[in-house]
């Protein structure tokens, strides 16, 4: 039997923080966020004048007792936070110590059980996920057990571009919300072009940059057959000093590049490796970067 995703005791720290949207989604069901904005809900919010073709139902019959004026009442509009978990599970991610996917799976499940207890719309899908057959959808708390055993049940094993996967993605879901997009970014074709497919939503969109302490600092040496995780193309390296100099540098400059890019164009881009518990990824980064609050 697999180990939980996430320990009892890192559940009821969750159960005191909740998610923060800056573009939230309107919707018909009310859920517990409110916004700024005045529409027809049950929490009152302030008066206007009434104007010819106002809905006589939000007259306030006693104030115009007592001012002989009409006066219409506004109400603070409910929305629904949706939240999106867009994880790559290409080959590259089953890698690591615990594997990069694993540290994927768990970010989701922590991130969609906030989401279930505090009644917002939670969606956890793969890059690989069918365009015609988007990922279940949870609500509310009760629907928490079914979530974790989804998140488990994942493998790391798609062929599915980075590019697709995010193209898609956005085909299935035109609304607004929370996303994140849980990669090491690790594609031939290079991650540009789908970071821009995420810049074009209107949403909150969170790039988790992941890779291993086993390809931040590989321990190895002599000659090498490597053979590509995603296309199982092989290439054959004398790994010596000034190889591995060399893979630094350019490691550096993939990360920074990755994260000016995101910069750049508004997205939240946050680099962890697998070592990273992810208690402290919820509870402290995520916080620190917004997306979580108590």
């Amino acid at each position: 039997m697999p180990d939980p995703l996430l320990e009892p005791q890192l559940l009821m720290k969750l159960e005191s923080l909740d998610l923060v949207s800056r573009k939230m989604f309107l919707s018909r069901f009310k859920g517990e966020r409110r916004s700024s904005r005045k529409g027809r809900s049950v929490e009152f919010a302030d008066y206007r004048n009434y104007a010819q073709g106002d809905d006589l139902r939000f007259v306030d019959w006693n104030l115009y007792a007592r001012l002989d004026r009409l006066f219409v009442k506004l109400f603070l509009e409910e929305e629904d936070l949706h939240l999106y978990v867009l994880l790559d599970a290409g080959g590259s991610m089953d890698f690591g110590e615990p594997t990069k996917f694993r540290l994927a799976q768990q970010t989701a499940a922590a991130l969609g059980f906030i989401g279930l207890i505090r009644s917002h719309r939670v969606c956890i899908e793969t890059l690989g996920q069918s365009l015609r057959v988007p990922g279940p959808v949870w609500r509310g708390r009760a629907r928490a057990w079914s979530m974790f055993q989804y998140v488990q049940s994942l493998v790391a094993q798609e062929k599915t571009s980075l590019t697709d996967g995010v193209r898609n993605f956005g085909l299935r879901h035109p609304g607004r919300g929370v996303v994140m997009l849980i990669s090491d970014l690790l594609d031939k074709n290079g991650y540009a072009e789908a970071l821009r497919y995420l810049t074009a939503r209107r949403m909150d969109v969170y790039v988790v940059h992941t890779l291993s302490r086993e390809e931040l600092r590989p321990d190895v040496v002599g000659d090498l057959r490597l053979i590509d995780s995603e296309d199982e193309e092989a290439v054959e390296i004398t790994v010596g000093d000034p190889l591995l100099k060399a893979y630094q540098r350019t490691l550096g400059a993939f990360l920074q590049e990755a994260r000016e890019f995101c910069g750049r164009r508004g997205l939240n881009y946050l680099f962890v490796d697998n070592g990273m518990p992810v208690e402290r990824l919820i509870v402290d980064v995520l916080r620190r970067q917004g997306l979580v609050q108590s």
